[in-house]
């Protein structure tokens, strides 16, 4: 398996398209880790702490987003779609493992999913025992003009499958310099997305609006891990938005010297014993 995956399966998803799931488990698992990867990402690139967690005999499972799957530009009818299909596949991963604790695991565009899922689709499931955000894309980091972002409106609804021109970052997404080498081969294998369009931006940033509003009502374990010198998400935004949540609920790490990805950084072990211990209290 390209990313160290014990199987790749599918589940279903909304209006009968089949998602690739990537699995890494351990022989007999204590726990399972739903994992959603960021944008123009793909479940694959989950195999950094899936592979710390199965040797701790937890199972990792990520499967990859609508719009994202082999896609050199990312498109999707709606940020609904995300949410709809992680409630498919919550119910995917209760059968395919009866009784165990569930843990949501989100990264940048994927703790933006995750959060709406704990505030809405997921709230009340009682198999779920806490979120880990890691990088949440709650505001860009990219500063963008208030004219750019008018016509962004009007081109989502005039030409809304038109490419938004974005400048690589994927030399900043961590120090490893093996990993970022693996992002460009992921890139120009076409299996790593480089190109958006508008209506998968304006989906993003809808999704963002009114969000902090909602973050004290948060009501499970959370873990929240933000990069300080992060390119992509605005790291002070998102720490005041995560520090909203109870108190009592939130576990907070935040990294000063860490590009966007703390999952693929050099301290990346510290971050996960960090997150087994909080896991295993």
């Amino acid at each position: 398996m390209r990313f160290s995956e014990d199987r790749l399966t599918t589940f279903s998803a909304g209006q009968g398209a089949q998602r690739r799931v990537h699995v890494w488990e351990p022989e007999a698992p204590r726990a399972v880790i739903l994992a959603i990867h960021g944008g123009m990402a793909h479940g694959g690139d989950y195999v950094t702490p899936a592979l710390y967690f199965r040797q701790h005999g937890i199972a990792t499972v990520a499967y990859d987003l609508c719009g994202h799957q082999d896609a050199r530009r990312v498109d999707i009818p709606g940020f609904e779609v995300f949410l709809d299909d992680s409630l498919l596949f919550l119910q995917w991963v209760r059968q395919q493992y009866p009784g165990l604790p569930i843990y949501v695991m989100g990264h940048s565009m994927g703790a933006l999913i995750a959060t709406h899922l704990a505030l809405g689709h997921f709230a009340g499931e009682a198999a779920i025992k806490g979120y880990i955000l890691s990088s949440p894309y709650y505001v860009n980091a990219i500063k963008v003009s208030p004219v750019l972002l008018a016509l962004a409106g009007v081109l989502g609804a005039l030409a809304p499958r038109m490419k938004v021109p974005l400048e690589s970052l994927t030399d900043q997404l961590t120090h490893d310099g093996g990993i970022t080498a693996r992002h460009h081969a992921d890139e120009r294998d076409g299996i790593r997305a480089t190109e958006i369009t508008v209506r998968f931006g304006n989906a993003l940033t809808a999704a963002q609006q009114g969000l902090a509003a909602r973050m004290s009502a948060w009501t499970q374990p959370l873990f929240a891990v933000v990069a300080g010198d992060d390119k992509l998400a605005d790291a002070n935004a998102a720490e005041a938005m995560l520090k909203s949540v109870p108190a009592h609920l939130l576990t907070y790490r935040r990294y000063p010297q860490n590009f966007h990805e703390n999952f693929n950084e050099l301290n990346r072990e510290e971050i996960f014993a960090d997150i087994l211990a909080w896991m295993m209290r």
